[in-house]
């Protein structure tokens, strides 16, 4: 059952003025969108971005400049310029935000709020992976400097498969004319609804009040609200956070993998290596088929692909001694046999000795990009078959983090669309 056992320390949202585009005062809300910032990885990504329209929301989110901190000083003074050009403004009163992707097979609806960052918020939202301070530090330095939430965390909750409380709201919100309606270049529509009756939104607050939420998207956000909540020392609007709840009972999310390139591993080397470690098969392409071979072999266990010399080779069963002796004891089963655990603990630690850094290893959601990578560079792509979300859902449950980048849910919410000012209410 899907709750903490105490109502007093569950999910409280609330609702806030939302600050979001004015539509009139730019090309298309399509343009002025963006992936996560930590989807937005290859420099070509990011100056796409940047062209669609001068006032994209990457140019806040991923500031480009000399040094951090001037990077977050020039985030900060163009969200003031496009606040005082009426490019951005704050929505006129508090709301609980209905949002809903469609499209490509795809429907997604739940809330966007802000949840209270309370004293019992890491038994109440579970993260399942392990950040890194320097992501943390640098999140924390941007939203300080612009004193906004620019992107919702994406976090999921198991409803108990009625349509009453948030469920209720949401669905009544849907047949509404929507607040804006936009569709990006991937094919996804996205819709946009305000639920400003406070009745509404007391119902909805109730529904959430006993549940636990797993983080699906940003963990490295929701250690920097809980940060910055840390510093501030006294309550204030830095103790919520902003944050899209969908309840998976009604809206699955598809889990897909991330994968790795190790930039300064070629692929002789990283196949030399597993001499004598584990099963190297070379299995023919295109991409897909290739994949299609990943997913038969990661039945029966850890799997990957490796890519970058223009062939696909498939590495499996890892010598069982080689395990023992790497992989750490004392955890759970379902940690010790996960993909990502292996490919950190035995192969990137003790078999191929890559330090986990950016300068070594870069993390891609698309495998085709992460192959194209690995060949433009000379390095070594691994391409991983995703986790099941219970898997996930379960180890959180148990306190126990996955290693970093081990899974990517979605859709992931656009980022844009609607954002937060800390403090304007």
């Amino acid at each position: 059952m899907d709750t903490t056992g105490d109502a007093t320390k569950g999910l409280r949202l609330f609702p806030f003025r939302g600050l979001r585009y004015v539509p009139e005062r730019v090309g298309s809300l399509a343009a002025v969108t963006s992936p996560p910032y930590d989807v937005v990885v290859r420099p070509d990504g990011l100056h796409h971005l940047e062209s669609a329209d001068p006032h994209n929301i990457v140019r806040l989110i991923l500031p480009q400049d000399g040094s951090p901190g001037a990077r977050n000083r020039q985030a900060a003074r163009t969200l003031a310029e496009w606040l005082a050009e009426g490019v951005l403004a704050t929505d006129p009163e508090p709301a609980l935000y209905v949002y809903e992707q469609r499209g490509n097979g795809v429907l997604q609806r739940g809330l966007i709020g802000v949840l209270e960052l309370s004293p019992a918020a890491d038994r109440v939202v579970l993260p399942h992976e392990e950040v890194m301070d320097d992501v943390v530090a640098d999140r924390a330095a941007l939203m300080r400097a612009t004193g906004a939430h620019l992107e919702p965390l994406l976090l999921t909750y198991v409803g108990d498969g009625t349509v009453s409380g948030a469920a209720a709201v949401v669905e009544r919100a849907a047949r509404r004319p929507p607040l804006l309606t936009t569709t990006t270049e991937d094919g996804l529509r996205h819709r946009l609804w305000a639920v400003t009756d406070p009745a509404e939104q007391a119902g909805a607050a109730a529904g959430l009040l006993p549940r636990q939420a797993l983080i699906a998207d940003g963990h490295h956000r929701w250690a920097t609200y809980l940060r910055l909540k840390r510093e501030q020392g006294v309550p204030g609007p830095w103790d919520f956070g902003l944050v899209f709840l969908v309840d998976t009972a009604r809206y699955p999310l598809q889990v897909r993998a991330i994968h790795r390139v190790l930039r300064r591993l070629a692929p002789a080397d990283a196949l030399a290596a597993l001499d004598g470690r584990f099963r190297v098969r070379e299995v023919a392409g295109p991409l897909p088929r290739a994949l299609g071979a990943l997913a038969a072999a990661s039945e029966e266990g850890n799997a990957y692909l490796l890519a970058g010399d223009g062939t696909y080779r498939l590495v499996d069963r890892a010598d069982s001694a080689l395990l023992a002796r790497t992989v750490p004891a004392g955890r759970p089963e379902a940690w010790r046999t996960l993909d990502a655990t292996v490919l950190h603990e035995t192969l990137l630690t003790r078999v191929w000795h890559v330090p986990d850094t950016a300068e070594d290893i870069a993390y891609l959601h698309d495998p085709a990009a992460a192959v194209e990578q690995a060949e433009r560079s000379g390095g070594t792509a691994v391409l991983m078959h995703p986790v099941r979300e219970a898997v996930v859902r379960d180890l959180a449950r148990q306190g126990v983090t996955m290693p970093r980048k081990s899974t990517s849910f979605g859709p992931k919410p656009a980022t844009g669309l609607v954002m937060r000012r800390v403090g304007a209410g």
